[in-house]
């Protein structure tokens, strides 16, 4: 069975845990089977290439490693600091925004 998780690809997260701690980038890719994410810029790893006719020498290239999804938290875009993910559903559109802009709209 396939997870369903509080980012989907093109949030704003930032690393909460691990070596990369307080990094902040965009989604890239969400792997549900794995419970990983790629996020922009962070954990970035080099990859040693084999000779090819694009790549005649061979080549090191460098490309994002995934996180464990449960070591990033989405990012609100008004404070710009890790919030809580909530869903608000709304009649024709559901939106995500966080649970701090939640409680000051009631307010």
């Amino acid at each position: 069975m396939i997870q369903k998780f509080h980012v989907k690809k093109g949030d704003q997260v930032q690393v909460i845990s691990g070596n990369h701690k307080g990094a902040v980038g965009k989604i890239l890719q969400v792997l549900p089977k794995k419970s990983q994410v790629l996020i922009e810029g962070v954990r970035l790893i080099k990859k040693h290439t084999r000779k090819s006719q694009e790549q005649p020498q061979g080549a090191i290239i460098e490309r994002e490693g995934p996180i464990q999804v449960s070591n990033v938290k989405i990012v609100e875009p008004k404070e710009a600091k890790p919030a809580k993910a909530t869903k608000e559903v709304k009649p024709k559109a559901k939106a995500k925004p966080a649970a701090k802009a939640k409680k000051e709209k009631a307010a």
